[in-house]
């Protein structure tokens, strides 16, 4: 009985949303620590070091966060189908509220920045890191209603979607036509089998592992391909199964308790005191990337929202105040590592790249604070 007692716990455990959120954050001090520490140089190297084609941490953010994307993309989809997305006008709320997301903090940048060498980063502070902003909407679920969940996640694909296209068009080396025609072809393929009613998760996700192989190499960041297979796997229940609803159940620990504390632990090792050097956090560089995300995430989002709604085009979700949209406004200040990577692609200077981490490292945190003492502060209806 003990024992029994003992697995029914741990389950519990597994279970509990704040267990997710409390192993994230656990994992971004142990990187910070480590980014801090000598162990610096031996845990570049691992990051670096080649497994087959591709160095770990592109296996890791290109590969494992793809699941993730696959993960995130099914449950946008169960919503639109059969939940809080299915009306139209919910649907374009964060599509509209990700556009005022991406396009203000991108303008405030560049009006902080311009005539300045460092111009060309109002990317920056467009993107937001969905893996984080999920993981503290799990700490807190009790107090957000569905549809804002729902809500958050839409609009974290959409700009995360927005800011890939971006650094194909404004950051990319260039995209290669070759590999985009094979992803489309298996893209095309994974639809096909759908019309034909196939219900098979293999038929679904063996094309997928050739779709992100030919994605990743077509210039296009690689977790698209996890959104597109989303797109193509049947929901369809016959006999009380559902392909959609049965890997959405297989993938929640697996990404929840493995894939994104590994993408934490893999991008968080920031050196602070890199960042500090010679005063370079007071400079044009940091005010653009700090106003872009802690203002002009929350501002854009609420502002286009509000327009959106008000001009008859959407509609607030179920139970959901103005207040929590201004909440998720700045969780969605969370730039984090999407963030990172347009600062790699912008800058080829070590010290402006540092300083720049630096910055979307202390933003970040003021967001993920902020925005989750707003919504768990606000009062929910039963």
């Amino acid at each position: 009985m003990a024992l029994i007692n003992q697995i029914k716990q741990f389950q519990e455990f597994i279970r509990s949303n704040a267990t997710g959120g409390n192993l994230l954050v656990a994992c971004i001090f142990v990187a910070l620590i480590i980014g801090n520490s000598s162990l610096s140089l031996p845990y570049n190297a691992a990051l670096q070091y080649h497994l087959g084609p591709y160095p770990t941490i592109e296996w890791i953010n290109d590969g494992l966060m793809a699941i993730f994307f696959l993960l995130v993309g099914l449950e946008i989809k169960d919503e639109a189908l059969n939940g809080e997305l299915s009306s139209l006008r919910s649907a374009t709320l964060p599509v509209f509220a990700a556009v005022g997301g991406m396009v203000i903090p991108a303008l405030f940048y560049y009006i902080i920045n311009h005539n300045t060498p460092t111009a060309k980063g109002w990317g920056i502070p467009m993107a937001t890191d969905i893996a984080f902003v999920v993981a503290i909407i799990n700490v807190i679920k009790k107090k957000v209603p569905l549809s804002l969940q729902v809500f958050i996640k839409a609009l974290a694909i959409v700009d995360d979607l927005g800011a890939i296209v971006v650094i194909a068009i404004f950051y990319s080396a260039g995209l290669h036509s070759i590999y985009l025609l094979m992803a489309g072809l298996t893209f095309g393929l994974q639809l096909l089998l759908n019309r034909l009613g196939v219900r098979q998760l293999w038929a679904y996700l063996v094309p997928g592992v050739f779709l992100w192989y030919f994605v990743h190499n077509s210039g296009i960041h690689a977790t698209v391909a996890g959104v597109l297979t989303a797109m193509a796997i049947p929901y369809k229940i016959k006999a009380d199964y559902s392909p959609l609803k049965t890997l959405i159940h297989r993938l929640e620990n697996p990404v929840n308790y493995l894939i994104i504390p590994i993408f934490a632990l893999a991008n968080s090792a920031i050196n602070i005191s890199e960042g500090l050097k010679d005063g370079n956090h007071v400079s044009a560089l940091s005010a653009g990337i700090l106003v872009g995300l802690l203002v002009g995430k929350p501002v854009g989002i609420t502002l286009f929202s509000w327009l959106a709604v008000n001009m008859r085009l959407s509609q607030l979700g179920h139970r959901v105040k103005w207040k929590q949209v201004w909440g998720i406004g700045q969780l969605a200040g969370i730039g984090f590592t999407m963030s990172i990577f347009v600062t790699l692609l912008s800058f080829g200077s070590t010290e402006i790249q540092n300083q720049a981490k630096f910055t979307i490292l202390i933003a970040s945190s003021i967001a993920a604070f902020a925005g989750y003492l707003i919504l768990k502060n606000i009062k929910v209806k039963a």
